[in-house]
């Protein structure tokens, strides 16, 4: 695996806390026009930029990357950001709850991505994977990083460990209550250590941005073909990404709603279910516990339900994911959901927002039902993601997420 150092573009000190933001795809435009809303300094107006245009604007028109792009200028312009005077890496701790983990910031390469090298477990939209593209395209810059794990080497550890025994360059806790510090690597020789490290590593894996690395391959391409004295040693060969060890990640639940039973009643619709799970009812809101366990809210009682051990097929890794059986013996043959990308009866809501949010859901009469699920591990989307395989839509989230606007990577220098 290729790691290499940037010219890192960030921020001032003392405008750090003000300029860092939530990912521009966890929040919708109006979310983003609030939460930007007297902080002049938000990095919300570079990567969501129809923040600084009227409420009507087309969010994937021209003007508004373009836009982007001027809001960033101004920024550097207003001496809010800088960039390092040498190539360095960056460390990155985030902590949630007590938890702690802590990446690695550099650059991957492009030609890893494309020799699967930089393995997926996802599908990307077409959609999706344009309005990055064009975002860089227009910035010619990673305004965020992509979220990557791999399998923890601890010899990276120690070196990790030792730069945090210094001071950060940043440490502040967001409006969440989530805690950010940033580290600067700018010693040659422990950035030679990190990068010789990352040589030895057969792969690396994409948690969350797939829609950002398959725009930063694309553009990479692009340019490519577009420079006719190409070298393979620009910057567009590379993108930004936080490189996590797996031991120190979770992935928590995404669950899914229904806006109908498709016909059934509540007696027609629990003996169907019946065929394939054990069903019982449970007094209090259902968090499943292990694999093959759901938790069902329907007409305001929960239930608790136990996959047939005779449907479950362990040797196949995507069979035995609990979103596959699901899918396969109850949205399949009994609500006739068959496309979770396309279908609008089905929604997905990350366990960050809690059961409650499950409930809230079903009693407002917005769905009928709706299933908690229990997280797949970093182990099954490493098996899968070794296997060239691809997850069904909507399994992985990953918590705490990262800041944007901590360290930018310009795809010009």
């Amino acid at each position: 695996m290729k790691l290499r150092a940037f010219k890192g573009l960030r921020p001032v000190k003392e405008k750090v806390y003000r300029v860092a933001s939530r990912p521009y795809d966890v929040l919708n435009s109006a979310e983003a026009r609030i939460e930007a809303e007297g902080n002049p300094d938000s990095f919300l107006k570079v990567v969501k930029p129809e923040i600084s245009l009227p409420v009507n604007v087309d969010p994937y028109s021209s003007v508004v990357y373009e836009t982007g792009k001027q809001n960033f200028q101004a920024m550097l312009e207003q001496g809010i950001f800088f960039q390092e005077e040498k190539p360095c890496l960056y460390i990155y701790e985030l902590i949630m709850n007590g938890r702690s983990q802590t990446g690695i910031v550099g650059c991957a390469a492009v030609e890893d991505y494309m020799n699967n090298l930089i393995k997926k477990h996802e599908l990307t939209r077409p959609d999706k994977e344009a309005d990055r593209k064009h975002h860089m395209r227009i910035s010619m810059m990673n305004a965020e990083p992509v979220f990557c794990a791999y399998k923890a080497d601890a010899q990276l550890d120690k070196v990790v460990e030792k730069i945090k025994n210094g001071d950060p360059e940043y440490a502040f806790t967001a409006d969440d209550g989530i805690e950010h510090k940033l580290w600067l690597v700018d010693n040659d020789s422990t950035i030679n250590n990190i990068i010789a490290e990352f040589e030895k590593m057969p792969a690396s894996y994409v948690a969350d941005g797939h829609h950002r690395t398959a725009a930063a391959a694309q553009v990479g391409v692009d340019l490519k073909n577009e420079n006719s004295n190409h070298t393979g040693e620009e910057e567009y060969n590379y993108f930004l990404a936080v490189h996590f060890p797996d031991n120190q990640l979770e992935i928590i639940d995404y669950n899914r709603v229904l806006k109908d039973l498709n016909g059934f009643d509540n007696a027609s619709f629990l003996l169907e279910i019946s065929k394939f799970f054990q069903v019982e009812k449970i007094d209090k809101a259902v968090k499943p516990g292990r694999p093959h366990e759901m938790g069902m809210y329907l007409s305001g009682q929960w239930y608790m339900l136990k996959v047939n051990t005779a449907i479950v097929g362990d040797e196949d890794p995507i069979g035995a994911l609990d979103v596959t059986i699901l899918s396969r013996h109850i949205l399949e043959p009994i609500l006739d959901v068959h496309d979770l990308r396309t279908d609008k009866r089905i929604e997905f809501i990350g366990g960050i927002r809690g059961l409650d949010e499950l409930e809230r859901r079903v009693d407002s009469g917005n769905m009928a039902v709706a299933f908690a699920m229990f997280p797949v591990s970093m182990k099954q989307l490493m098996t899968i993601a070794d296997k060239d395989l691809i997850m069904p839509p909507k399994v992985t989230w990953f918590e705490p997420k990262l800041r944007s606007g901590l360290v930018v990577h310009s795809l010009e220098d």
